[in-house]
């Protein structure tokens, strides 16, 4: 079965998007002297892209139909003792589905780039770094070891950093990429223990040897405390997959990162960076599932996560952002999946969610580039005459996301809140409601959003000079005429998006959560967590879940929000207005972000700041070159003045002294006689 797979071909697949963005970056920039035009630049990229989403599939087929799986050195970098640093791939299920969700989306992003950017001046540079980008996420998930894993990890993130700041004559940009980058570092800090810890005690870094060593792992405790040592590690690899995967307190860096361009918010936000920390805490599942602790702060921080990054939804206008928040939701409905030990459905919820975020963010693209880079949705309405193709392949994608029955979301989301249900963690009490209660809240915002935008009185001539400036590309925004269907390059994208958020879930969710297909790459201890055996038990198969959903408490949550976002949009729109005055001092709260951002600015920022200046000024100037440096010559020369003094170059004053000297002399030998 192994040798279905070949190590040379499967290189392929991260390095051809290499290859397109070294060409794209260098000779498609002045760097190189421009030597490539637009047209070449992304049909050299979209190629790379296209034989890299090629073999996945194939690569994906091979581990479906005859059990094919792939783990491989292929290059050892260096050897410390008994400590090896190496490159090499693991295929198995897990591997071969990211692989697949990562190339396509990235595909579909490289092809409505060439409309959506097809103005901008660093067109071949875009190019360049989002296949970068692919190159990076590939090495991350096709690793079968943590030092291959890290340096991915740390790839997305200093790609992702140059994507958001890509407009970079844009203050806001700038800001947006710096928090990014801090916030990450963060949640890093704690990835890098982590594998620190485990390389210290399990003496290697490859997957394999550390799942082995595993059950020894679990009987040692952190020397110099009463701490459990695999607790330590777990939790300090989620803090890595915290930062990654914007959950909460580190989720405050991906709204702002919403000032790049509209095809990152697909290709970073979707489907791709933030769900490396998710993907992460699955492929470690060995070690997590000794843990319970680990399990139960995962769980507790995704159902936070969850709940109350959907309520700062609500209040969004900004139709980027709205998106963005339902990310950070979902990403913490995943989380609550992993706390539960049902890694393969929040695996699962990942590669749905990846296909309907997707094109929810190119579809909201697309409705910025047909509103004339308006992105405030107060000022719209009434698209959907204008924009059919967008209309509809962003209701498909809204229904996906609020988990409508038979669509992708649904099998996902609905799996999750069963999940948990049937969780007995001291956390799933509190994340079963949050859960539950984010069906409602994600209705609510993506209906309202869905309702303002393509549907009600067409406002989009209206726009008041204050909202100018909203351009996604850092113009003016001008509406002197008519929304407009964005060109096939945009639209194609969106309709290849939409047919996957439509039947993937009903497709693949038996195999998935109940088959083999995750054999060897994820593990459960089923005597301890039997959560996926419960699951399993009620499951009969994916039309009859979807028909027993009808009468179930997630659907008419979702129903009830799509009903009162309707009514409060749509027949009466004074209703949020007033809700909005009654509840004032709550509006305050979320339009301040729950003042995470004002905490982080003033408490953490100025906290740090004032440290290091006292570690600068008493510490740096005041120890060590006041006392240390300066201190030491001033001694020296005020002993040495001193000693001076006695050098006076008579010789009656040294004969003085040794005649003193030999009086003293005696006299203390004379005493130590007696």
């Amino acid at each position: 079965m192994q040798a279905s797979l070949n190590a040379a071909t499967l290189l392929l697949v991260p390095l051809a998007p290499l290859a397109g963005a070294l060409l794209a970056g260098v000779f498609g920039t002045r760097f190189g002297g421009n030597r490539m035009g637009r047209g070449l630049t992304h049909s050299l990229t979209i190629a790379g892209v296209l034989l890299s989403f090629v073999i996945s599939v194939m690569t994906l087929m091979a581990v479906v139909q005859s059990g094919a799986r792939l783990n491989e050195t292929l290059y050892t970098w260096m050897v410390v003792g008994d400590l090896k640093m190496e490159i090499g791939f693991l295929v198995d299920g897990l591997t071969a589905m990211m692989m697949c969700v990562v190339t396509f989306v990235s595909l579909m992003v490289h092809i409505y780039t060439i409309g959506y950017m097809h103005e901008d001046e660093g067109y071949n540079r875009f190019f360049s770094y989002i296949s970068l980008f692919t190159f990076s996420m590939l090495m991350l998930v096709m690793s079968n070891n943590l030092l291959q894993l890290f340096f991915g990890w740390e790839a997305v993130g200093l790609v992702s950093y140059l994507l958001i700041g890509f407009w970079f004559n844009k203050p806001s940009a700038i800001f947006a990429n710096m928090k990014a980058f801090l916030v990450n570092r963060v949640g890093d800090f704690g990835f890098i223990l982590g594998i620190g810890l485990i390389a210290a005690f399990a003496g290697t870094l490859n997957y394999a040897e550390i799942f082995a060593k595993a059950p020894t792992l679990a009987t040692l405790m952190l020397p110099g405390t009463g701490w459990m040592l695999i607790t330590v590690a777990c939790i300090c690899l989620f803090i890595g997959a915290m930062g990654k995967s914007a959950q909460f307190p580190l989720h405050v860096w991906l709204p702002d990162s919403m000032e790049g361009p509209t095809p990152i918010s697909a290709l970073i936000h979707a489907a791709t960076m933030v769900t490396a920390g998710i993907f992460m805490v699955a492929r470690m599942s060995p070690l997590f599932e000794l843990s319970d602790t680990a399990l139960n702060l995962v769980m507790l921080v995704g159902a936070i996560t969850a709940l109350f990054m959907g309520f700062l939804g609500i209040i969004q206008n900004d139709i980027k952002r709205v998106v963005a928040y339902s990310t950070l939701s979902q990403l913490g409905y995943m989380t609550v999946a992993l706390g539960a030990s049902a890694y393969s459905v929040a695996v699962f919820h990942l590669m749905t969610h990846a296909f309907f975020k997707a094109l929810l963010f190119l579809g909201a693209g697309s409705v910025i580039m047909g509103m004339h880079h308006n992105q405030d949705i107060r000022w719209m309405g009434g698209v959907r005459k204008y924009m059919p193709i967008t209309w509809i392949t962003s209701l498909l994608g809204s229904l996906a996301l609020i988990g409508t029955p038979f669509f992708a979301g649904f099998y996902s989301k609905d799996s999750i809140i069963e999940a948990v249900a049937e969780s007995h963690l001291p956390a799933a009490g509190f994340a079963h409601f949050a859960v539950l209660a984010g069906v409602f809240v994600t209705a609510f915002y993506s209906f309202r959003m869905y309702f303002l935008v393509f549907h009600g009185k067409e406002r989009f001539d209206q726009t008041p000079d204050a909202h100018h400036g909203h351009d996604d590309h850092g113009h003016d925004a001008h509406h002197d005429h008519s929304p407009h269907e964005s060109p096939w390059v945009v639209w194609v994208p969106l309709v290849l998006l939409a047919i996957p958020s439509v039947v993937i879930g009903y497709m693949t969710i038996e195999p998935m959560l109940f088959g083999e297909f995750f054999k060897d790459a994820i593990f459960v201890d089923a005597v301890r967590h039997p959560v996926m055996t419960e699951l399993h038990e009620a499951f009969h198969g994916p039309a009859a879940m979807a028909m027993h959903a009808l009468s179930s408490a997630p659907f008419w949550l979702a129903l009830a929000g799509v009903v009162t976002a309707w009514y409060m949009y749509l027949i009466n729109p004074a209703v949020p207005a007033a809700i909005g005055r009654a509840l004032r001092p709550l509006v305050v709260v979320l339009e301040n972000k729950y003042f995470m951002d004002w905490f982080n600015e003033n408490v953490l920022a100025r906290g740090a700041r004032m440290l290091g200046n006292g570690l600068w000024k008493g510490g740096d100037k005041a120890v060590i070159d006041g006392f240390l440096v300066n201190g030491s010559w001033k001694l020296v020369g005020w002993v040495s003045a001193r000693v001076r003094g006695l050098q006076t170059g008579y010789l009656y004053h040294y004969a003085l002294v040794m005649i003193l000297g030999i009086f003293v002399l005696m006299t203390y030998f004379v005493w130590l006689n007696k």
